[in-house]
C-alpha cells in the first residue's frame, strides 16, 4: 500500500482484507462439511453469492468519502425504524428459533436487524460527532440513550435479546470512546442491576430463561435446552489439536450437533480442524478486531473514528458471545460468527462494516 502526502490511500487495506478472506475461507469450508448430509451446494452457494456481492459493495463503497454518507443519517435512522417495524409486522420464525426477526422474500429469507447494526453505527455516530463536545450534558445523553433505545426496544419485541444486548455493547463503546463521564456508566450498571430481576420474571419467555438456567447447569436438561452446549462442548474436545479432519467429525456428521452451519460453526471448526482451526480462527478475527481501533485512531474526524470504533466494538460482542457459547462460557443466543457462520444477511453486515472501515482508513489523517 502507497500512501499519499495527504494520508490517503487508493488501496485496500491490507490487514482487513486478507482477515475478511482468510476468516469466510474457513467458515466457506467449515459450512460445506457441515451441510455435507443435508444440500451443501445450496448453503455453499447462498454463501458464496452473499461474499461475492460483498465485495463489490466494499468496492463501491470504499469509492465514497464517508462524509457523504454522514449527509444521509437521519434517513438511514428512518429506514432502520420502519425495517425494524415491518419485522413485528410480517416477519417469520419463532420459539423453534427464538425470534420472529426474519422477511421472506420469495425463496430469499432477510435478517433486518443485521442490516439495521450497520444503519445504527452510522447514525450514532453521527449524532456523537454533534455533541460532542457537551457530551457529558444529561440532554445529550438522555437523547443518545432515547437514539439507542428505540431501535433495541424494537428489537426486543421480536423478541432476539442477543441482537439487542449486541446493540447495547456497541452502543456503550461508541459512547466510552466519546469520552462519556463513568458515572453515567456506573449509572447505566445499576440500573441493569435492578432491571435484571424484573426482567426475569415480567419479560424474558421460558425458552429464554431456559437458556440461562442451562448455561449455569447444562445438565439439568441433557435432552433438552441443554443438548446444544453439551452437544458442542464434546464437538469442541473431541478435536483435539488436529481435529478429525474435513467431513469427519462424529458430532457434526452425525447430528448429534444441531445448528452446525450457523449458531455452532466454531464447535464444527473445533471438531474437525481441531485447536489450531479454532486459533486461526480467533487470531484473525482478534487482528481484524485491533485493525478497527487502530484506523478510528488515526482517523481524520470524530465521524470516522467512531463508525471504525463502532464496527469493532460490534465485532468483538459477535466473536465473544458466538465463541462463548459454543465452548459454554456463555448461554445460547443464536448470536453469528462474523465472516463464518453461514447466512446472507449477517455477512453482507459484515462485509459492509469493513467496507465502512476501509474507507475512513483512505482517508485518515495521518500513516500508520
Amino acid at each position: 500500500m502507497t500512501p499519499r502526502k495527504n494520508g490517503h490511500s487508493s488501496w485496500l487495506d491490507p490487514w482487513l482484507t486478507v482477515c475478511t478472506c482468510l476468516a469466510f475461507a474457513i467458515g466457506f469450508v467449515a459450512i460445506c462439511s457441515a451441510t455435507k448430509a443435508s444440500s451443501p451446494m445450496r448453503y455453499c452457494l447462498v454463501q458464496g453469492s452473499a461474499f461475492v456481492v460483498g465485495c463489490i459493495l466494499l468496492f463501491l463503497i470504499t469509492r465514497v468519502d464517508y462524509d457523504a454518507i454522514s449527509q444521509l443519517a437521519v434517513y438511514f435512522y428512518i429506514c432502520n425504524v420502519v425495517l425494524l417495524i415491518l419485522v413485528l409486522l410480517i416477519g417469520i420464525g419463532g420459539t423453534e428459533v427464538g425470534t420472529r426477526g426474519w422477511i421472506r422474500i420469495g425463496p430469499v429469507g432477510i435478517q433486518p436487524s443485521e442490516i439495521v447494526k450497520i444503519g445504527f453505527i452510522i447514525t450514532f455516530a453521527k449524532h456523537i460527532e454533534s455533541v460532542r463536545e457537551d457530551i457529558n450534558r444529561p440532554k445529550n445523553v438522555l437523547l443518545l440513550l432515547a437514539h439507542a433505545g428505540l431501535l433495541i426496544g424494537l428489537i426486543l419485541l421480536q423478541p432476539d435479546t442477543g441482537t439487542a444486548m449486541v446493540f447495547a455493547f456497541i452502543m456503550l463503546g461508541m459512547l466510552f470512546t466519546a469520552g462519556i463521564s463513568l458515572k453515567y456508566l456506573a449509572a447505566a450498571a445499576g440500573v441493569l442491576a435492578i432491571a435484571a430481576p424484573l426482567a426475569w420474571f415480567f419479560f424474558l419467555q421460558d425458552f429464554q430463561k431456559d437458556r440461562i438456567l442451562t448455561f449455569l447447569n447444562p445438565e439439568l436438561d441433557p435432552l433438552g435446552s441443554g443438548y446444544h452446549v453439551i452437544q458442542s462442548k464434546i464437538a469442541v474436545g473431541s478435536g483435539g489439536v488436529l481435529g478429525r479432519g474435513i467431513g469427519q467429525g462424529i458430532q457434526t456428521q452425525h447430528g448429534y450437533l444441531p445448528e452446525t452451519q450457523t449458531d455452532f460453526i466454531y464447535a464444527v471448526i473445533g471438531e474437525e480442524m481441531g485447536l489450531w482451526g479454532c486459533i486461526l480462527v480467533l487470531v484473525l478475527l482478534t487482528i481484524l478486531i485491533i485493525r478497527c481501533f487502530q484506523i478510528a485512531a488515526a482517523s481524520r474526524d470524530s465521524f470516522g473514528e467512531m463508525i471504525a470504533a463502532g464496527v469493532g466494538f460490534m465485532f468483538i460482542a459477535h466473536v465473544f458471545e458466538s465463541i462463548g457459547m459454543c465452548i459454554g462460557l456463555l448461554p445460547v443466543t443464536g448470536i453469528p460468527l462474523p465472516f463464518v457462520s453461514y447466512g446472507g444477511s449477517n455477512l453482507l453486515a459484515s462485509m459492509l462494516a469493513v467496507a465502512l472501515v476501509t474507507s475512513v482508513g483512505m482517508r485518515r489523517k495521518r500513516n500508520f
